[in-house]
């Protein structure tokens, strides 16, 4: 029964996909549950449509970065709060948990009115730069680091000679890499699929993929096999990276539950 369950679940989660794809293979007036032969023709004219290529490698460039910054600034954050005594680190790591509930549309006139003022309005800086580090990604690497990493091996550590830096390189950051594997593929992600905020500060001309995909389904009428083809085809490097990632993701959830 419990592998029934399973089953159940994931064949609930894949459908989604399966769907996008039948539809994506077919024309726009002919839905079944079995894949048709015109994925690629529709890929094609989801090319000849919107700059879908400039759109890839600026999401790759906008998600690449926020990735790589969010891991790295977060795992030195959560290792300060979580491992070193100074004065009001309590008070502090309050306030950025409490950004949380801080909701992001209430930035948005503030924060482009910042980016117009330096010169980014349109470029992919004003993607990049406000989302260089997240008050999830504090929380999250400082709740693990807590447990993680005993008080008694960074102790020996600075007691061999090693800085603070050389500590949290050599003994923080592979103690805490199932969590950050898990937290690259979030933020990986949650980069990708970000719609909103690209949509207000990027113009026509420079997209990220999701504002391409959106100009697929604009106008009175909706080829929803151009658009699921799009969105097919935008969904493969998320899948790429979370396989990359899998082990990590699995030895990070694995070691949790052996803590719990």
């Amino acid at each position: 029964m419990i592998y029934g369950i399973l089953g159940a679940f994931v064949l609930g989660s894949a459908f989604p996909f399966y769907w996008s794809f039948v539809v994506a293979s077919r024309e726009s007036t002919d839905f079944t549950l079995i894949p048709g032969g015109n994925f690629w023709s529709n890929a094609a004219r989801v090319f000849d449509t919107i700059p879908f290529w400039k759109a890839l490698i600026n999401s790759f460039i906008v998600s690449g970065t926020v990735t790589a910054s969010v891991v790295l600034l977060s795992s030195l954050a959560g290792f300060a709060f979580a491992k070193l005594r100074f004065r009001g680190h309590n008070l502090l790591f309050l306030f950025v948990v409490a950004t949380l509930a801080v909701p992001t549309q209430l930035g948005i006139i503030p924060l482009y009115m910042a980016m117009a003022e330096f010169g980014w309005a349109g470029e992919l800086e004003a993607v990049i730069v406000p989302n260089l580090v997240t008050a999830f990604g504090v929380f999250w690497m400082r709740q693990y680091i807590v447990d993680a990493i005993p008080d008694e091996l960074i102790e020996a550590a600075r007691m061999d000679g090693c800085s603070l830096w050389r500590t949290y390189w050599h003994v923080g950051l592979p103690a805490v890499r199932p969590a950050a594997a898990m937290l690259g593929v979030f933020t990986f992600m949650q980069s990708w699929n970000d719609f909103l905020w690209p949509l207000v500060v990027l113009n026509a001309d420079n997209p990220t993929m999701q504002v391409a995909l959106e100009k697929l389904q604009s106008g009175y009428y909706v080829d929803y096999s151009l658009v699921l083809a799009g969105t097919t085809l935008a969904t493969v490097p998320v899948l790429i990276v979370f396989i990359v990632l899998g082990r990590q993701i699995v030895a990070g959830v694995m070691q949790g539950a052996v803590k719990g």
